[in-house]
């Protein structure tokens, strides 16, 4: 009994390096390597393993034909990759054999509840090509409501294409359809995504906002009361509907970190001069060259970040004049680097995307 009390003693878990994941792994050579699919941690201790817990591990796979791991990979399962874009996080689904989603709206808001499923802010798809473009990209919110694009949504895809056609360490580009059009993701040697985001839409109408044009067909630090108070607002489209403000009428600086955001958020989503909701952008003005934003997501509410709202951010600063055509943008996750170009009018971002684990969900979970 002695020697067995020592030899569980000398038996510990390690990690073995590894670029996107830890190998948690027993140095026994007689017991099977396991893995986590998680992110490295730089402070994991080796933890000793008692003899009781090696034997209850083996007496229950003894017990079973078919271990759990081995079942999840059948076809009862839906596999994912999980990314966030400074924060702001997506459940990647592999669609690329069939043109509809694996999942519904109201499964894909099942899985972003961050108490009873993965957590997420949306789901998305990485489906075949269409109209000559190498992919189509579609996402799902938290709400179970579709957007047309998303800004970080779209670098974590790029990434995660990459990873599944095994392009790692490469620069590379390809075309994406989206709701919002062509958009033309590269991803950096750095490992950063820069993105085409395309021309910003300013034109009232399409934003769409009811609220009066009053330079030239767009909506420029008007006037926008929202429950008793007015707010200057300019409003902008990345192909999906923004509304940036740097304060209220006549009040002083705007400090963002002071925001009551999940108060006052909500009615800008819904007031109705937006007919078809809005995002919206709070915005500190640093410098000309640096700007603070938080953000109210339609859909989503309060997220950590948001692409497509920097690039609305930037261009309504360089609109209302506060800031110039290259500009970072701080957000709650990170900063992403925003630039309008004059030469071809359209917005390119900048920024990271992580990947931090894979994972499977039984389909009968989403059935329930």
């Amino acid at each position: 009994m002695a020697e067995a009390i020592a030899a569980a003693a000398t038996t510990s878990l390690s990690v073995k390096p590894s670029n996107l994941h830890s190998q948690l792994f027993l140095s026994s050579t007689s017991f099977p390597i396991i893995r986590l699919n998680s992110l490295k941690n730089p402070n994991f201790r080796p933890l000793v393993v008692s003899s009781t817990s090696i034997e209850s591990a083996a007496t229950r796979k003894n017990s079973s034909k078919t271990s759990f791991l081995d079942q999840r990979e059948g076809s009862r399962y839906l596999h994912f990759v999980k990314y966030h874009g400074l924060g702001n996080d997506f459940i990647l689904v592999d669609n690329r054999d069939s043109s509809e989603p694996k999942i519904t709206p109201e499964q894909a808001a099942k899985l972003c509840d961050r108490n009873f499923g993965i957590g997420a802010d949306g789901v998305i798809f990485a489906l075949p090509g269409i109209n000559g473009t190498d992919y189509t990209m579609r996402i799902f919110n938290s709400d179970g409501s579709e957007p047309e694009m998303c800004g970080n949504g779209v670098r974590c895809f790029a990434r995660f294409i990459s990873e599944l056609e095994n392009l790692h360490g490469k620069k590379l580009s390809f075309s994406v359809h989206t709701g919002a059009g062509l958009i033309v993701p590269e991803i950096q040697e750095d490992g950063k995504v820069k993105v085409d985001m395309g021309e910003p839409v300013l034109k009232a109408a399409d934003v769409p906002t009811k609220l009066a044009a009053n330079k030239n067909d767009a909506v420029v630090k008007s006037e926008l009361v929202v429950d008793g108070v007015t707010w200057n607002v300019t409003c902008v489209s990345m192909g999906n509907p923004h509304c940036v403000t740097f304060g209220i009428k006549g009040g002083q600086d705007l400090q963002v970190d002071a925001l009551n955001l999940a108060q006052i958020g909500p009615k800008f989503e819904h007031h109705e001069v937006f007919p078809a909701r809005t995002n919206t952008e709070f915005v500190q003005v640093c410098s000309p060259s640096h700007l603070k934003m938080r953000v109210w997501e339609r859909g989503a509410g309060a997220t950590l970040a948001c692409g497509t709202g920097a690039c609305a951010t930037v261009v309504a600063a360089v609109l209302e004049g506060h800031a110039g055509r290259n500009c970072t943008v701080d957000l709650p996750g990170g900063p992403l680097e925003i630039e309008w170009r004059e030469e071809d009018n359209h917005v390119y971002m900048t920024g990271p995307a992580e990947m931090v684990f894979d994972g499977s969900v039984p389909l009968r979970y989403l059935l329930e």
